[in-house]
């Protein structure tokens, strides 16, 4: 199944309001069996933003599509040059609140597992092992000619090789990993190939308009298939490509419960939408259960 192109979503007037009560949270990960799904509002407060929320990407931003990434070099070299300065960045990111709690429920054997959205590697960074990448990860490349995969900092340091001095001022990173650039500060900025073929390389994530590879699709849906809630945090669930798996778990009668400030187009199927900051709302979820996150003791 392809990923829409679905940029933007407007929320019907009568969607149920959210609430500031987190038991109910707190009561699902206590009984156990809890999948976690998360998308880019999990990482705001670890400095890369989202694309919908408040001052969300989206705004200002149209991320890079497959069919754009592979119809011409020209569109390739504007989507590598933003990407290699803003790999600069989100590769120092690290993980915030929300993230190192999600490591400590699992470590304590409340979860069923992670399906995350996202791209930036920070929930196995804060230590969660039994992380599905839904959309792949920035910190690999894969040849589209050989299919041979490579590490991003290979790629970085060959970048930085056929491009020196290259070190434009952007005006904002995005959730996909690139930086805010011109086409004058794209300028001539020089793509390397593949090393084993000469083939053109993209980041191994699934862009807008690409395919989620059917096999991760069922181990998704096999993990929401045997979970005893579905927990989402920080994601809009605008494409379809999450929101699939919040219609299975509540046609299943699995209880779905979204922390997301804003509204989601998952609203409807939820028992509940916490409407605080993730970061804040996890750490109290940990402290009522009693679960030490990042080590220490719970106050």
């Amino acid at each position: 199944m392809r990923m829409r192109p679905t940029l933007s979503w407007t929320p019907p007037e009568d969607l149920p309001p959210g609430t500031t009560d987190l038991e109910p949270v707190a009561g699902a990960l206590g009984a156990g069996g809890v999948l976690v799904l998360s998308g880019a509002g999990i990482s705001t407060e670890s400095g890369i933003p989202d694309y919908r929320g408040e001052g969300g990407s989206l705004r200002r931003h149209t991320p890079m599509t497959y069919q754009d990434f592979t119809a011409s070099a020209r569109n390739r070299r504007r989507y590598w040059a933003r990407s290699h300065l803003g790999w600069r960045t989100f590769g120092r990111a690290r993980p915030n609140a929300g993230h190192r709690a999600v490591a400590a429920f699992e470590r304590h054997g409340l979860l069923a597992g992670v399906i995350t959205q996202n791209v930036d590697g920070l929930h196995q960074a804060a230590g969660s092992a039994g992380v599905v990448e839904l959309h792949g990860s920035l910190d690999r490349v894969v040849c589209l000619s050989c299919g041979t995969f490579s590490p991003r900092r290979e790629l970085a340091r060959r970048l930085a090789e056929a491009n020196p001095g290259f070190a434009p001022v952007s005006a904002a990173l995005n959730p996909d990993g690139d930086a805010d650039l011109s086409d004058e500060q794209v300028g001539d900025f020089r793509v390397v190939p593949c090393a084993g073929c000469g083939g053109v390389l993209k980041p191994d994530v699934v862009f807008f308009g690409e395919a989620v590879p059917p096999p991760r699709v069922e181990h998704c849906r096999d993990l929401v298939g045997g979970a005893a809630a579905l927990l989402v945090l920080g994601s809009s669930l605008t494409v379809m490509s999450g929101l699939r798996f919040v219609r299975q778990a509540a046609g299943a009668g699995t209880p779905v419960l979204i922390v997301n400030r804003d509204p989601t187009r998952g609203d409807r199927h939820a028992v509940t939408r916490v409407a605080l900051p993730l970061g804040t709302a996890l750490a109290a979820v940990a402290d009522r259960l009693g679960i030490p996150v990042d080590g220490r003791a719970a106050d």
